[in-house]
């Protein structure tokens, strides 16, 4: 669900902003979005034959830390109801049965997620948390900009109550995370996780939510995007430091060129604050040198992340491929009387 997440915000935000409504409503806006609500459909289902199976709590559950990431099928869907929403306005009930779903979910991981804190308060088992925590904060705004996505008249107390509920997890995540890293020993290399992006991917979908539900003061989003620029400088440089850490310590192959899942939170969060950024711009008209360049040049370093991660997760389909056929090859050798 974080390659939807990552592919939708690049079609949904980045694409949408820089080249207009147009592209969006053009062949190839609904080839993506088509793309998107493919993969997505197909995540679903696999979860459901993983709960069939027997093998949904061994995967999704039973990693206290991991159980966070259940926040991506959440934002994931948030995402898909909206492009099919505004990609297939015709059949649009369809986007309010997704909505509804999603609550739901939405509920059920929030649930997990406050009996997950708590569990690791108690055993004070903080040295494994990550960015990860913080998609408690990224699925609850992405319920925000779902809804008002698909019903255009929602109370103002429910908008602000959700935005509420996700800068209190914010808050409570970053201190977790925060408290880890000063708390305990760690090295660059090895213990600074790629979900970490999260920490400024979170804000700017918080302003984003801000921004559509018109309730917040102009002054506190430009306050948020502020900090969302501060976190995202700080951040990447920690990244860039450790990038140059990993090559001197195991190569080009090894430092830069293995796939992880995670790394999707990357093009996810650049594509976050790109589109924050966007609608800053748009709506409130903000401009300045800083965030001009970030206009111009930011969609090509989105793009450039997003090929990079494609070719990366198809490299990695293609060695995983090849191994389980010569393991299938082996097996059929040791099997086989003649």
């Amino acid at each position: 669900m974080a390659i939807v997440m990552a592919i939708g915000i690049v079609t949904q935000g980045v694409l949408l902003n820089y080249l207009g409504t147009q592209f969006f409503q053009h062949i190839f806006g609904k080839i993506l979005s088509i793309i998107n609500l493919s993969l997505w459909f197909a995540f679903i289902l696999s979860l459901f034959i993983a709960s069939l199976d027997g093998k949904f709590k061994d995967i999704h559950y039973s990693n206290r830390i991991n159980r966070f990431g259940i926040g991506t099928w959440v934002a994931g869907t948030s995402i898909s109801g909206i492009l099919f929403y505004k990609q297939f306005f015709q059949w649009g009930f369809i986007s309010v049965i997704i909505a509804l779903i999603n609550i739901v979910l939405w509920i059920f991981y929030i649930w997990v997620s406050v009996k997950t804190f708590i569990e690791i308060c108690r055993t004070k088992s903080y040295r494994n948390v990550h960015g990860i925590l913080l998609l408690t904060t990224v699925s609850t705004q992405s319920i925000v900009l779902l809804l008002n996505t698909v019903f255009k008249e929602l109370p103002a107390i429910f908008n602000l109550s959700l935005l509420i509920i996700g800068f209190c997890f914010y808050l409570v995540c970053v201190f977790f995370i925060l408290y880890r890293y000063i708390k305990d020993s760690w090295s660059i290399e090895m213990d600074w996780n790629n979900t970490n992006c999260i920490i400024h991917g979170a804000l700017s979908i918080s302003g984003i939510a801000c921004l559509v539900t018109g309730i917040i003061n102009i002054e506190i989003i430009r306050l948020i995007w502020r900090a969302a620029f501060i976190i995202f400088i700080t951040v990447e440089t920690i990244e860039v430091y450790r990038l140059f850490k990993r090559i001197k310590n195991f190569g080009f192959k090894n430092g830069i060129f293995i796939y992880d899942v995670t790394q999707w939170s990357r093009v996810f969060t650049f594509a976050m604050f790109y589109t924050f950024t966007s609608l800053i711009h748009t709506h409130l008209f903000i401009g300045s040198f800083v965030i001009d360049t970030i206009l111009n040049v930011g969609v090509w370093v989105v793009m450039l992340l997003l090929m990079f991660e494609l070719m990366l997760s198809f490299s990695d389909g293609i060695k995983t491929y090849k191994n389980s056929s010569r393991e299938i090859v082996k097996e059929n050798e040791v099997s086989s009387p003649f």
